[in-house]
């Protein structure tokens, strides 16, 4: 029986990484070899602590529960102690707060509460695909901005505001920026608190990679920008959690009671224990960050080998956990590279077009790899081209 598929599903493409490991798989399948420094997921444990309480609250009585649809006061808590702690924000946990199962279900959750057919969508190019995506299945026309190299990866709120805006609800920004490892100052998040402020536009930022290699920031730093920004964040990348599904959106509490609505709708709570586990991860000291950081800025040291094989140019103080770079120009796009160097070197490395037109020209390799798969890749590309 062949059921024919909701128009809103037909504008959308299944992930590209989830076609590429399909790939993988059946290229490992046949024999072969694949390294896979393509996809930004952590490799590195979380810390004993987190686990041991995971484990702990799994074995007590009455743990297995349906949860709140808003987080166990426990953990809004930590994560208002975590955001005052580390980004000098003061949020409070009763109402500007709201736990999410991973980061990626509040972006949906974000544009099925606000969005609808006729509304405009302001999303990054290059950027996360799920903005688009969201947006789409939303109804909403996504509206592409471009950055560049040229600009820092800052948007041109200038030349936005001639453009017209009358049917942008929402402006969707990534800083520290995702694919591109670009950060934002203290000047630019001034600048869009007072763009949305003008244009009535609901900027969401959506920040997981503060604390990969970069120095953390939030926008809701900014006096108002709690009145005109909702901000995203996650465990997956700052506390190795990427599989448990942990994250957050703060905001004001006028926003997050309509997104209530929708999420209601759609889980039931997230599991206790994972709940209380994560309360131990906000909280662990400085020494968590450093010690990780340590290990991605020696794995950035040997992708920046690769990268100079390549003959890549990269940015030596973009942060995060991946490098980016431009290709060379004897390829004609970075779709081409990437392909090369899979089916000659077996290994994988992101085109930048997946993010964009606007990252046709560049490659992007992930830091969620042991040392000696990146120089197994360094030794394999480099026998290929040579």
């Amino acid at each position: 029986m062949r059921i024919k598929t909701a128009k809103r599903v037909q504008q959308v493409r299944e992930y590209y990484f989830s076609k590429k490991l399909k790939a993988i798989a059946e290229m490992r399948k046949q024999g072969l070899d694949i390294i896979n420094l393509g996809i930004g997921s952590p490799d590195l444990a979380p810390a004993k602590i987190v686990i041991d309480r995971l484990q702990n609250e799994s074995k007590k009585e009455g743990q297995h529960k349906y949860q709140s649809y808003i987080g166990a006061e426990a953990l809004r808590a930590a994560f208002s102690d975590w955001y005052n702690k580390r980004f000098k924000v003061r949020l409070d946990p009763q109402s500007e707060i709201l736990p999410l199962i991973g980061s990626k279900e509040g972006i949906m959750h974000i544009a099925m509460t606000f969005l609808e057919q006729g509304d405009e969508v302001l999303i990054p190019n290059p950027g996360y695909p799920a903005y688009r995506a969201t947006a789409l299945l939303a109804g909403a026309t996504p509206v592409e901005y471009l950055l560049s190299e040229k600009q820092a990866w800052l948007p041109d709120l200038k030349a936005l505001a001639k453009s017209d805006l009358s049917k942008v609800k929402i402006m969707w920004i990534n800083y520290p920026h995702m694919p591109t490892g670009a950060s934002a100052n203290g000047d630019f998040f001034e600048e869009i608190i007072e763009f949305a402020r003008k244009h009535q536009i609901l900027i969401v930022n959506d920040n997981p990679y503060s604390f990969v290699l970069n120095k953390a920031r939030s926008l809701l730093e900014l006096p108002g920008a709690k009145e005109v920004a909702i901000e995203l964040n996650s465990l997956s990348k700052s506390h190795n959690m990427a599989g448990w599904r942990i994250g957050m959106m703060a905001g004001n509490n006028n926003l997050l009671q309509e997104i209530v609505k929708f999420k209601s709708n759609m889980d039931s709570g997230m599991f206790l224990p994972v709940q209380l586990a994560a309360v131990e991860a906000l909280n662990l000291p400085d020494d968590w960050y450093e010690s990780l950081n340590r290990v991605y800025h020696k794995r950035r040291l040997k992708v920046l080998e690769i990268m100079d094989l390549l003959d890549c140019k990269y940015d030596t103080e973009a942060g995060g956990m991946f490098v980016w770079g431009r290709i060379p120009r004897q390829f004609k796009d970075a779709y081409e590279l990437s392909d090369h160097i899979l089916n000659e070197a077996h290994v994988f490395l992101t085109p930048g077009g997946i993010f964009g037109s606007q990252g046709d020209q560049y490659i992007r390799i992930s830091l969620c790899a042991q040392m000696e798969l990146f120089e197994q890749s360094r030794k394999r590309i480099s026998k290929i081209l040579n």
